[in-house]
């Protein structure tokens, strides 16, 4: 019993005040060298270039999501619906660790340095580590995480079009950036969840907050997640990490903290990972920290390309960024090419790290995926598209996709 008294811990959250934690072994959980590598990895990688006190953690979002949890099973378990204490402890373990497997700068890494192994991958692996060294107790929450415990409602809960990790990043990252289009009520969101048919609902009398919830996710994509220079300098980002791994191919001396030195001169599959624990370790030492410091350096490397990338990343020199509905004319993409090529006296494959186009598409309400169901008093539910009497709910459901080009300035 003491054991367990010492640990349950009270934290101040800046969202919810002050948090208890639930159970035991969440304090352990939260303990662990693997989840506290999150405190060193910021939840909106480089936004802060744009929104200064985007500076908050995956930490600080585990944690919050965690509360979430801990009041949507209270709700549920209210209106009558079963959840034994097995069930509570596992999906709010699933919420804790369902960012565990992120790495430094969000998905900067996952398109440069780790070919094809997504955040999530990792975080499976993760998750079945510590199920190793906890004699199994994570079971139940790998179960519900990977959508194969047979209530399917709790795997909503972690993962679907209006779960905890969604509830607290829109309401987190608007007070963290200041950007108040992004502010939702959480609190009544929650307090209007059912479940039917073992799929969650909202009661009809919460159908604005979730068309508030709607549209206030597609305001933060464009406003935050896709802001254009925040595309810029994550692009920037990747170039850098992509060019360092090409001269890492080479066998190029680079300097390189120890656990980025492992993923930028070696090639590793998701195959990789499975087949060598100690992978997943050197992965574990992996942070914000070990790419701005080896990014520093380099700024005086005697590669020119990646020594002009650092220094354009490090003093906020970031690209200037076009923005259109239409993909860009090669005409002038070729164009500004030839016009830095001649700048920077770079070659036709060095131009491409200064000169680039691409697309991003923002999707707030996917619901051919999973809908969110919308609970009438008759016992019927309704899909929100269809339930909401605003017209750009509907809107909402189709894929917007823009075209952005960057270049020097």
């Amino acid at each position: 019993m003491d054991s367990f008294s010492n640990k349950r811990k009270i934290f101040n959250d800046p969202i919810y005040g002050f948090v208890s934690l639930p159970y035991e072994i969440i304090f352990d959980l939260i303990e662990h060298p693997y989840f506290q590598r999150l405190r060193r990895i910021k939840q909106l990688g480089l936004t802060n270039l744009v929104y200064p006190g985007a500076l908050h953690t995956r930490f600080h979002h585990a944690m919050g999501a965690m509360y979430l949890m801990g009041q949507a099973i209270e709700e549920i378990r209210s209106k009558g619906h079963d959840i034994n204490d097995e069930e509570a402890k596992a999906v709010t373990i699933a919420i804790l660790l369902h960012d565990i497997g992120h790495g430094p700068f969000s998905h900067a890494l996952e398109h440069s340095i780790v070919n094809n192994v997504t955040h999530e991958d990792i975080s499976e692996l993760f998750m079945n580590r510590l199920n190793e060294e906890f004699k199994g107790e994570l079971s139940l929450a790998i179960k519900i995480f990977q959508n194969k415990y047979h209530k399917k409602f709790l795997h909503q809960l972690v993962s679907s079009q209006l779960d905890m990790d969604r509830l607290d990043y829109l309401k987190r990252d608007s007070f963290f950036t200041g950007v108040s289009e992004g502010v939702i009520s959480s609190d009544r969101i929650i307090k209007m969840l059912n479940v039917v048919n073992d799929q969650l609902a909202v009661e009809a009398k919460g159908i604005y907050s979730i068309e508030k919830f709607l549209i206030a996710r597609r305001l933060m994509y464009w406003q935050v997640y896709l802001h254009k220079t925040v595309l810029s300098a994550e692009n920037l980002l990747v170039n850098i990490l992509k060019r360092a791994k090409e001269l890492a191919q080479k066998k190029t001396d680079l300097f390189c903290t120890p656990a980025l030195k492992t993923f930028l001169y070696k090639q590793y599959s998701k195959k990789d990972f499975k087949n060598n624990p100690e992978l997943l370790d050197d992965f574990a030492l992996l942070d914000d920290y070990d790419i701005m410091a080896s990014i520093k350096v380099w700024t005086s490397h005697k590669d020119a390309v990646l020594s002009m990338l650092c220094k354009q990343l490090v003093n906020r020199r970031l690209f200037k960024v076009e923005m259109q509905n239409l993909p860009f004319k090669e005409l002038k993409v070729r164009g500004l090419k030839n016009e830095v090529k001649k700048r920077y006296n770079l070659n036709d494959k060095e131009v491409n790290y200064f000169v680039f186009s691409g697309n991003v598409a923002n999707d707030a309400y996917r619901g051919d995926i999973i809908s969110i169901n919308i609970l009438f008093k008759d016992g019927t539910t309704v899909d929100i598209a269809k339930a909401s009497d605003q017209l750009n709910i509907d809107v909402l459901t189709k894929t917007v996709k823009k075209y952005f080009l960057c270049y020097p300035k």
